[in-house]
């Protein structure tokens, strides 16, 4: 039987940030940040990589929401029909 202290399992596995960021498809330019930050300890020398990852995420909900639009505008010509 396994201990339920077990933590064999990555860390990161569950995290549901972690999961969230994967979906975005911005994952290794977040992984760049923290790395930056582990290295340094001050997020002001980690400009560039705060800006490429923030960058990418901005793209990210700006497809999201052109996506979203996208699809509510067929129902939308639908019900003013």
């Amino acid at each position: 039987m396994a201990s339920p202290h077990d933590r064999s399992r990555k860390d990161d596995e569950d995290d549901p940030v972690e999961q969230m960021i994967s979906r975005t498809g911005c994952a290794e330019l977040h992984y760049a940040v923290q790395e930056c930050m582990a290295e340094h300890q001050d997020w002001r020398a980690c400009q560039s990589q705060v800006q490429t990852f923030k960058d990418c995420m901005m793209n990210f909900q700006k497809a999201q929401k052109e996506q979203l639009r996208q699809q509510q505008l067929p129902s939308t010509k639908s019900t003013a029909s």
